[in-house]
């Protein structure tokens, strides 16, 4: 198979990229930037989370000294994207913004006053890019109403993927380690355990507080994850906790897909509102891939993806609403009802999470962004290793210290 191919014409010098996530170049955002800039010749800038006054300096001398033609910032924190903004009034630095968040009312959630600043932040971010790579068709849509002139969806993809055979068995020794007969229903879910006091809320709440108030004897609720919110899901749970609730704390990533296996119904909790309406959340390409039914509220995505979703009234899985009508549906459903649904979740909803695809299509899209003296060649996207390479000598690929 052929690989992209990405060059200036005959006789100019090569485009010149730069990424970064302001996550840390060690996170989850900067190993997914890598995959999707792997056909570019692309390099990774080292930037470090935390310390946002030093990496805003750095990395605007950075950009400054370097002159790329094009700078790729995955996620929205102030330290990088100040320094795009910065940059492209200064020297017309094209850069563009790839986020699974609207972070405006993000923000608001937790410190309202602040949210507004970081809204007009978003605009404006949003408003000065080449270009907009959302994690959902919503924020791409945001960001174009936004006056950002062009847009695209890379939603992500499951880091690791197990055949039918593999989920069995994985689902067999995860069950026979906690304890859960075959004939129980497990309702589950992954995720950081961070508590909201604001509306006193951490993953994993909803279910506690519904399975305590099931009837039937066959429902086991199984929370995968750690944070400070673990404490309060243990005194929810009271006696329940290891017998109907249990809370394995953290595992390790390349083990989610087991846990996941041990589940019949995974939560995804999201409020329709600013947040929740617009965001998929990493979850659920990893519930997909493992062909788990996915209980969530009335969102958007429910009705794009429909084979995948039962929905359930509420506007916050912290509220009353919501955590009724969860209750009512683990009284109700059935072994037979879960086992139809898993055969309902179609290839094309499993397609909108193609990890080759989304890299062919960023691929183009960022090619697309040079002017009509460039080269670019469209083939099938290989399997090679990824050409992203930490910033530095090109010709030895020596990486530079974000802070020198």
């Amino acid at each position: 198979m052929h690989q992209n191919t990405f060059q200036r014409g005959k006789g100019e010098a090569p485009t010149k990229i730069v990424a970064f996530a302001t996550q840390g170049e060690q996170s989850g955002d900067a190993e997914r930037l890598r995959t999707l800039l792997s056909q570019l010749d692309a390099r990774m800038y080292p930037f470090q989370r935390g310390e946002k006054g030093r990496q805003f300096i750095h990395l605007v001398k950075f950009l400054q000294q370097e002159k790329p033609d094009l700078v790729v910032m995955e996620g929205t924190g102030i330290a990088g994207g100040m320094a795009l903004i910065l940059t492209r009034i200064l020297w017309k630095t094209r850069y563009v913004v790839s986020s699974g968040d609207a972070v405006g009312p993000f923000v608001r959630m937790f410190h309202p006053v602040i949210g507004l600043f970081f809204s007009v932040y978003e605009r404006i971010l949003c408003r000065l890019a080449a270009g907009y790579i959302g994690w959902t068709p919503y924020l791409s849509g945001r960001a174009l109403t936004f006056g950002c002139s062009r847009a695209m969806t890379a939603p992500g993809w499951a880091p690791v993927e197990k055949t039918a055979e593999e989920l069995s068995e994985a689902r067999k020794t995860i069950r026979d380690q906690l304890h859960i007969s075959d004939d129980m229903i497990v309702f589950g879910i992954v995720g950081s355990l961070q508590w909201n006091p604001r509306v006193g809320y951490c993953y994993g709440v909803e279910l506690v507080q519904a399975v305590t108030r099931v009837s039937r004897p066959d429902v086991v609720v199984l929370i995968v994850g750690d944070g400070d919110g673990k404490p309060q899901l243990e005194g929810m749970a009271g006696s329940e906790l290891g017998r109907r609730v249990i809370l394995t704390g953290r595992v390790e990533r390349e083990q989610v897909a087991n846990y996941l296996a041990a589940m019949d119904v995974a939560s995804l909790p999201q409020s329709m509102d600013g947040v929740g309406n617009f965001r998929y959340t990493t979850k659920l390409s990893e519930y997909i891939a493992a062909s788990l039914p996915i209980l969530t509220g009335q969102l958007p995505m429910t009705y794009d993806l429909p084979s995948a979703f039962w929905r359930i009234q509420g506007s916050a899985p912290w509220d009353e609403q919501y955590i009724s009508n969860l209750v009512r549906f683990m009284n109700r459903v059935s072994t037979e009802e879960i086992c139809r649904k898993r055969q309902f979740i179609t290839d094309s909803a499993a397609a909108v999470f193609d990890k080759n695809l989304q890299v062919q299509n960023v691929t183009a899209y960022i090619a697309a962004m040079f002017d009509d003296t460039e080269v670019y060649e469209e083939f099938e996207v290989t399997t090679s290793p990824s050409k992203v390479q930490p910033y530095g000598d090109r010709q030895n690929n020596t990486a530079i210290s974000p802070l020198t």
